[in-house]
């Protein structure tokens, strides 16, 4: 689990035999991943709306999963009180 100060934006599984990972996303984004995505799920687990799951599979590149990781950071960031907020990256 990746948190920024204490908020959960990133959620890496350890099972080596199901390599995926759960980030969270803005209800729209996440509609049009799994949309797009075979291997993109509502999140597991998690709300369904704000959380997506990625795995391996056809159009899941670096660049995507990179993306997406970012996103979620940013939106994470984006959400908390100013004085909570890390300095910019």
């Amino acid at each position: 689990m990746y948190k920024v100060a204490g908020k959960v934006f990133l959620i890496v599984t350890d099972d080596p035999d199901e390599q995926i990972i759960t980030v969270k996303c803005e209800p729209e984004h996440a509609r049009a991943h799994v949309h797009a995505h075979a291997s993109i799920t509502p999140g597991r687990y998690l709300d369904k709306r704000h959380w997506i799951t990625l795995g391996p599979g056809p159009g899941v590149t670096k660049r995507l999963v990179t993306d997406v990781v970012e996103d979620s950071y940013d939106l994470v960031v984006e959400r908390m009180p100013r004085r909570d907020r890390p300095s910019p990256r």
